[in-house]
């Protein structure tokens, strides 16, 4: 009984013990220290939380609020984390008094440049500290260094700079487990960054990406001192070098190597990779390093490596030659990519080793032959990119029996054959699907009978340039997830379906195929669509209204009638694209209200009236084009109150009068198109003094007068310009030589317009004799037109200077004097007209070595002299291009060239020319200075002794005597000369023998009778 009741007594007193301790800990959980509440109500008071995250921040107990975690034990604030709340503002110093404080989170937050606070350095307690993508700025403070017990630290940047100027503070962080310092600039630490790491001895993971660091220090193996790390990531970085041996051997615990876009080169060096034995990721992708250093490379990985190795990325490495065939001995690759190399030959058996590959990347290469039937048996590959090679043949029917498979791109080869409802039987859990040929394959079907139900859910269908069908697809009805759909130049005629426009698509591509009826009047989508293009079909009727669709292109289809006067209610509208339509009427007021447009495109249409006045709050757009249609009246000003706008293109209409000088302040437009119109006056001298962006300049066709203005050379960027069929007048500027664009090789690339991706540049230029297109190689067309005005004087020779010119037609004016003889500098030059002026001279033989030249009129003009006939000369066969130069001879035309009778003569006959002009100017140098000092020496001796004047006045008669004889025979020598170079050479020959002549005897009379006077008179 007496046990019982102790036992009973026990029990209690367990229970009640136990039952006052939760009392104590649920007391402690009900409130937090009062002055740790007040510091972070203080805290948030400087946040800025639009989205309203801190809205649980209310009541006595601060444990309770999101964000923050209290000890279970103590009731004090250990933990604030408020990472992806979308915060701003200033970090207030009252956290400080948190003292228990060991985690802070306040990663992916907005304060917009803001410094990290320098007391972030005080919590001496601190373990966890994330300050990622917060969008802080400016240098980063040492004073983190006193955090003594710091085991996580990522301040990884984002948006604006961050910077340190050396690293030492790291070495106090003895705890440091993370470290990531991922978009901080450490160029200043370049050279000490290594030197400070090796004093992490516990750190398990380093990320230095996109650090700006170059170069790698130089230790030995026996100096690294970080025996613990597990991932190293130094990608995006400016190293320019070698790897050192010392990466190798880094760590035997290394399991990821990041080390892509970071410009490392050949050799690899030549050490032992044992140490790499636990490697599991590697990235060398986006580097120059060669075959021969990643085959070493390889070689020694597939030793140590080949049961860890899962992730092998190469990619952009300048690789070439045939795939390694040592890639077989990973057998646990999961992922391998080889992309953007030059690999060539056929997909090697290799591959087929690699049973667990899940991901394979052999895009943009150039791999020829087909697909290997043995595909079918990589029952694990999730991922399969083989676009842009060289392969052919048909696509095997066993890629169906990929289970895993969720993505498939085929795009960019020569297919022959048919892809069918058997290439797809198994596959499932495919999401996206991408078969684009690079032209129309006639001999390439994918077919699929019109009831098939496919057996995947597809959310990317791209297929273009092969047959698809007369008849649109009904089995993407059944794609319920469908994001993005283009069926482009597959050879679709048929209306499209209601129930497509039922479906939440965001990119819908449907351009180039034969669709044909009306469209309701209006469309929207669910949620906005990022893409509609409709264009190049035959869809008729009234232009639809669009809701919730960012960018439209319905061009060159048979919309008819007028704009819908309320365009503007489609507000989401970034992009308007409806040239080459039957629109008529005028452009309604209302596309004012589209205040996010950005490119709009109404050309080639019917469209009339005046250009309206009110869209001065456009003020995101970057392209205008309404060429080629009716429009009337001036430029409005409101068109360069527009900050952003880049493309101006007014060209084709009936505009009148001169050109705005609003223009003047589109500071930013690089290109502008006003030709043919009816624009009238001078070309202001501002559009080369304020637009100094510009880089096409068209105003040909219109009424223009004046000279053209020297500030045109101001513009550097200028590539273009077109001011033919005006009534110009004056010489052509001597400073078009300065025009720097046409003397440096311009490289394809797409311009820096916000649309950029929806709207590409075109214009329509004179080449060649015809009017072209220009579209996507627009930026690399160099053109002057200056034909048909009346321009006068010579060619300029700094013309010559424009290295990479390929059009220059200057047809159609009053240019005189010669060729340049310096045009074969000219050696970009494809296009030449200078016809229909009064050129003379001969043909410059510098303009056979121009070996681009391949459309050349020089015709109706004063040329003289042979025609040349070595390099490209010898392929202008056509007569015309010679035509009405009287003094040309030699094919193509029937005149031919009198043989000279001396071989030299021909090719000497310019430096004779030289040497005559020479000699004349010595000639009237030497007289201007001779005349008086020898008129004075020879009368003051004659003066002054009479029997020189005697022997004087016999060197006279026999000098007379002697005259005639020399008259004489070169008038033989000059006859022989005339036949033998024809008449216009020895004219000036004869002009200059006969001007000697009588010059010469004018002197002796003149001088022997004032001598004779002189002498009288004593």
């Amino acid at each position: 009984m007496a046990n019982s009741k102790t036992t009973l007594t026990v029990v209690i007193v367990f229970f009640l013990s136990l039952f006052l301790k939760l009392l104590v800990v649920a007391d402690l959980n009900m409130s937090c220290n009062e002055g740790e509440r007040k510091a972070l109500l203080e805290f948030k008071q400087g946040l800025k939380d639009p989205s309203g995250r801190l809205s649980s921040w209310v009541g006595a107990d601060c444990c309770k609020w999101r964000g923050v975690g209290c000890s279970n034990q103590t009731g004090n604030v250990v933990k604030v984390y408020l990472g992806y709340r979308g915060l701003g503002g200033e970090i207030s110093d009252s956290l400080l008094h948190l003292k228990h404080l060991n985690y802070l989170d306040l990663s992916f937050n907005d304060f917009q440049g803001i410094p990290i606070p320098h007391f972030l350095g005080s919590f001496e307690w601190l373990t966890h500290l994330d300050l990622s993508y917060a969008a802080f700025g400016g240098m980063v403070p040492p004073h983190l260094g006193n955090l003594s017990h710091l085991c996580y630290l990522d301040l990884n940047g984002v948006k604006y700079p961050m910077r340190v100027s050396n690293l030492n503070w790291l070495s106090s962080l003895s705890s440091l487990k993370y470290l990531d310092l991922g978009k901080v600039n450490l160029s200043e630490a370049s050279t000490n960054w290594m030197q400070a790491v090796n004093m992490l001895p516990s750190l398990l993971e380093l990320h230095l990406s996109s650090c700006e660091l170059s170069g790698f220090p130089h230790y030995s193996n026996s100096f690294i001192n970080l025996t613990s790390l597990l991932v190293i990531d130094l990608s995006y970085n400016n190293f320019n070098t070698t790897l050192p041996s010392w990466l190798f051997n880094i760590s035997t615990t290394l399991r990821e190597l990041y080390l892509n876009f970071a410009r490392i080169k050949d050799p690899i060096p030549h050490v032992n990779l044992q140490s790499l034995g636990n490697l599991v990721n590697l990235d060398l992708s986006y580097n120059n390093i060669g075959r021969e250093g990643i085959i070493k490379l390889v070689n020694g990985l597939s030793v140590w490596c080949n049961n860890s190795l899962e992730e092998l990325h190469l990619g952009h490495n300048g690789l070439g030659g045939e795939l390694p065939d040592l890639l077989r001995n990973f057998n646990n690759l999961r992922s391998l990519d080889l992309s953007s190399n030059r690999f060539d030959g056929p997909l090697p058996k290799s591959i087929h080793h690699l049973t667990n590959l899940e991901v394979l990347y052999l895009n943009d290469n150039c791999i020829s032959g087909p697909i290997p039937p043995w595909i079918g048996n990589m029952l694990r590959m999730k991922i399969l990119d083989l676009s842009f090679n060289q392969m052919n043949g048909t696509v095997p029917k066993s890629i169906g029996q990929l289970r895993e498979l969720t993505k498939m791109r085929l795009d960019g080869n020569s297919w022959e054959g048919v892809i069918s409802e058997i290439h797809f039987s198994n596959l499932t859990k495919l999401e996206y699907f991408s078969l684009r040929l690079s032209t129309k394959k006639q001999s390439f079907h994918f077919y699929v009978r019109p009831e098939w139900i496919p057996p995947f859910s597809l959310k990317y269908v791209y297929i273009s340039n092969c047959n698809v069908s007369s008849m649109f697809p009904g089995w993407l009805r059944t794609q319920k997830g469908l994001d993005i759909i283009v069926l482009k130049n597959v050879g679709i005629s048929d209306t499209i379906p209601k129930w497509l426009w039922k479906l939440d698509i965001k990119f819908i591509d449907l351009s180039r195929n034969q669709f044909f009826r009306e469209l309701p009047n209006s469309l929207s989508f669910s949620s906005t669509a990022f893409l509609v293009d409709l264009s190049f079909n035959r869809l008729e009727g009234r232009l639809p209204l669009w809701f919730n669709v960012n960018w439209l292109f319905l061009e060159n289809n048979l919309f008819s009638g007028l704009i819908p006067l309320n365009i503007g209610d489609s507000s989401s509208l970034e992009v308007l694209c409806v040239s080459g339509n039957l629109l008529n009427g005028s452009i309604p007021s209302s596309v004012s209200k589209l205040k996010g447009l950005e490119a709009m495109d109404l050309s080639n249409n019917n469209l009339s009236g005046d250009i309206p006045k009110n869209w001065n709050d456009l003020q995101q757009l970057d392209i205008i084009d309404l060429s080629k249609n009716k429009l009337s009246g001036g430029i409005p000003w409101w068109m360069c109150s527009i900050s952003s706008l880049r493309q101006l293109k007014l060209g084709d209409n009936n505009l009148i009068g001169e050109l705005s000088s609003s223009l003047q302040n589109c500071k930013r437009l690089y290109s502008l198109d006003l030709g043919n119109n009816k624009f009238s006056g001078v070309i202001p001298k501002w559009i080369g003094e304020r637009m100094s962006s510009l880089k096409r300049l068209r105003l040909r066709g219109n009424m223009l007068t004046g000279d053209i203005p020297e500030q045109l050379c101001w513009l550097s960027k200028l590539h273009i310009l077109d001011l033919a069929l005006n009534k110009l007048s004056g010489s052509i500027p001597q400073c078009f030589g300065n025009l720097i664009a046409l003397t440096s090789v311009t490289l394809l690339d797409i311009e820096n317009d916000k649309a950029r991706t929806s709207y590409s540049s075109r214009m329509e230029l004179v080449v060649k004799g015809q009017v072209m297109k220009f579209e996507s190689i627009l930026p690399i067309v160099n053109l002057i037109d200056l034909s048909s005005n009346n321009l006068w004087g010579q060619i300029p020779k700094g013309i010559m200077n424009l290295s990479t010119l390929g059009t220059l037609n200057l047809s159609r004016n009053q240019l005189t004097g010669k060729i340049p003889q310096k045009i074969g500098g000219m050696q970009g030059l494809e296009t030449l007209d200078l016809s229909c002026n009064r050129l003379s001279g001969p043909i410059p033989p510098s303009m056979s070595s121009i070996t681009t030249l391949n459309h050349l009129n020089l015709s109706h003009n004063l040329l003289l002299g042979p025609i040349p006939t070595t390099n490209q000369f010898s392929t202008f066969n056509d007569p015309s291009i010679y035509e009405a130069n009287l003094g040309l001879c030699g094919l193509p035309l029937s005149a031919n060239c009198t043989p000279p009778n001396d071989q030299n003569h021909k090719g000497d006959q310019d430096d004779e020319e030289d040497e005559d002009d020479r000699y004349m100017s010595w000639f009237f140098i030497s007289m201007g200075m001779g005349f008086p000092v020898g008129f004075w020496v020879v009368c003051g001796s004659l003066a002054l002794n009479k029997s020189w004047r005697h022997a004087y006045f016999r060197f006279i008669d026999e000098t007379i005597d002697w005259l005639h004889v020399f008259i004489i025979v070169n008038m033989v020598h000059l006859k022989r000369k005339i036949k033998r170079v024809g008449f216009h050479g020895s004219f000036f020959s004869l002009i200059y023998f006969l001007f000697h002549y009588i010059f010469g005897v004018m002197i002796i009379i003149t001088v022997n009778s004032t001598i004779g006077q002189s002498m009288v008179a004593l």
